[in-house]
C-alpha cells in the first residue's frame, strides 16, 4: 500500500502538484508567485504587448463599453507567445451590464446549462425571475437555500458543445447574443485578429468553492482564432502551463473586468482556475463595480443601463461568485461540419447536459475539483 502511495506521488504531473497547492493557498504564503497584471512591473516575466490601435474606432470602442483601445494596457509573458493579458478595459459602470446578461439574459432558454440534467425544461425557464426575490433579500450572515442562479455552474451559447465526442455540430445551434459578439469582436480587432467571429461561448459560474479543472481548448476546428476571456465579479488565481502537464505553470491573477486572449501558440496549452478569492480591495465588491454607467455612452451602444432594482440582485449574488465568458470561433471562413458530426439534436442535448463536468472538467465543486 506504501508502495503505490509513493508510486502515485512520482506519477504526479508538475501542473497538477502547482493546480494542488494554489487550491489550499490562502494568499499569505510567500511561496506563492503570483503575477498581478494591475501591478506588471513586479513580475519579470512580464513584457509589453503591442495592440492595433487604428484597428477599432473609439466610437466603436465605447459603443462596446471599452475605453479607447490607445488608453489599455496590454501584457504578455516571456517564452508565451500569443499570450495577451489586459487589465480592465471597460469604461465605469460597463461591466454591470455583462453580470446582468449573464445572470439575467444569457441564461434563459434555449441556450443550455447544467441545471437542464436534472431539472425539467420548465423548471429551468426564467432562472432570474426564480432567484431574484431570494437574491435581493439575501444576507451574508445568513446561511439560507441556495437560489437557482446560485446552483448554476455553466451555460453555453451560440454553438453548442458535445461533451462526450468532444465536437461542436451544426444541428446543435441557437443565436449568438449579438452585443457579446460586438465586444469580442472589438477585443480581437485590437489584438490582431480582424476577422474573428464569435460563435461559441461558455459561460462560467463559480463560487469561493469552485475551481476549473486542467485542461486545453482544441475541440473548434479552426485554431487560428484566439480564445477569449472576460472575467467579473471575485478575483481567482489563473494557471497557465504548457503543450504538457510536466511543465509547470505560471500563476497569475485575474481580477473583475480583466481580459485575456490566448492565440497562436498559447491557443492550445494546457490551463485551469484552482482558487477564487475575495478580491483585493477587501471589499464585498470590487472598487471598479461601484461607478454606475456613463450617461455620455452613444444611443447606438450595445451596453445598457442596468436598473438600481436589476443591480441589487446581481451585486449581492457576486459577493461570493465569479462570472467568466469566453468566446470562441469555431469554423474557419468557408468552412463547413464534417458530415459525421451531424447527429441527432435530442442525443446531443443529452450528451451536451449529461457529462460536461463528469469528463471536462469545468466547473466543480470542491469536493470533486482535486481530479481532471
Amino acid at each position: 500500500m506504501a508502495a503505490r502511495a509513493v508510486a502515485g506521488a512520482r506519477e504526479e504531473d508538475a501542473f497538477r502538484r502547482l493546480f494542488r497547492f494554489y487550491r489550499r493557498w490562502e494568499g499569505s504564503d510567500p511561496a506563492a508567485a503570483v503575477i498581478d497584471f494591475s501591478r506588471p512591473a513586479a513580475a519579470r516575466q512580464v513584457v509589453s504587448s503591442p495592440l492595433n490601435f487604428s484597428s477599432v474606432s473609439d466610437q466603436d470602442a465605447c459603443r462596446a463599453g471599452l475605453r479607447p483601445v490607445s488608453q489599455w494596457n496590454a501584457y504578455g509573458l516571456d517564452n508565451y507567445p500569443g499570450f495577451i493579458f489586459i487589465p480592465d478595459p471597460f469604461l465605469p459602470g460597463c461591466q454591470r451590464h455583462w453580470v446582468k446578461q449573464c445572470l439575467k439574459q444569457y441564461s434563459q432558454k434555449p441556450n443550455i446549462c447544467n441545471l437542464d440534467m436534472h431539472m425539467s425544461s420548465q423548471e429551468t425557464t426564467d432562472l432570474w425571475g426564480k432567484s431574484q426575490h431570494q437574491l435581493r433579500n439575501k444576507s451574508s450572515s445568513k446561511q439560507g437555500p441556495r437560489s437557482l442562479l446560485e446552483k448554476l455552474r455553466w451555460v453555453t451559447l451560440g454553438y453548442h458543445y458535445n461533451w462526450n465526442t468532444k465536437k461542436y455540430s451544426a444541428d446543435h445551434y441557437t443565436p449568438f447574443p449579438s452585443d457579446l459578439a460586438f465586444l469580442s469582436e472589438q477585443v480581437a480587432k485590437a489584438c490582431g485578429f480582424p476577422g474573428f467571429q464569435a460563435e461559441a461561448g461558455i459561460l462560467n459560474y463559480y463560487h469561493f468553492d469552485s475551481s476549473l479543472g486542467i485542461h486545453v481548448d482544441e475541440s473548434e476546428l479552426d485554431h487560428s482564432q484566439p480564445l477569449l476571456s472576460f472575467s467579473f465579479g471575485q478575483s481567482s488565481i489563473f494557471l497557465l502551463g504548457g503543450q504538457k502537464r510536466d511543465q509547470a505553470p505560471v500563476a497569475m491573477f485575474m481580477h473583475s473586468g480583466d481580459v485575456m486572449i490566448m492565440s497562436g501558440f498559447s491557443r492550445l496549452l494546457y490551463h485551469a482556475v484552482p482558487k477564487v478569492l475575495p478580491n483585493l480591495d477587501k471589499k464585498p465588491l470590487p472598487s471598479c463595480m461601484e461607478l454606475p454607467l456613463s450617461p455620455d455612452l452613444p444611443a447606438d451602444a450595445v451596453v445598457q443601463p442596468c436598473s438600481q432594482k436589476d443591480w441589487e440582485v446581481c451585486a449581492n449574488y457576486l459577493q461570493a461568485s465569479r462570472i467568466n465568458m469566453t468566446v470562441r470561433q469555431v469554423l474557419a471562413e468557408g468552412q463547413t461540419f464534417p458530415a459525421e458530426s451531424r447527429t441527432e439534436e435530442g442525443e446531443l442535448h443529452a450528451f451536451s447536459v449529461g457529462s460536461y463536468h463528469e469528463k471536462h472538467s469545468e466547473i466543480k465543486r470542491h469536493k470533486c475539483n482535486t481530479d481532471s
